[in-house]
């Protein structure tokens, strides 16, 4: 028997001090984009880790740490210039 596929298929614990936070998203692009915004800037969370449901389970896809995102961030601020 196969588990049902969830709603939404991609999930996201975020870490960070005293904080283990999980949400669950319908796309690829709404995590990065709450990724950009949840390790970015001053937040106090360092790393997250995405996971995709695939093949009747879930699969860990990456795991983004925030100085990832503030280096990218920093770069394209840059470039913007």
């Amino acid at each position: 028997m196969t588990a049902k596929k969830p709603s939404k298929p991609w999930r996201v614990t975020v870490t960070g001090p005293d904080v283990q936070a999980p949400s669950a998203f319908t796309s690829e692009a709404k995590v990065y984009a709450f990724l950009r915004t949840t390790l970015g800037g001053d937040s106090p969370a360092t790393s997250a880790k995405v996971e995709q449901w695939e093949g009747g389970r879930w699969w860990h896809f990456e795991t983004v740490t925030a100085d990832e995102i503030r280096t990218a961030q920093a770069a394209n601020r840059t470039t913007e210039q």
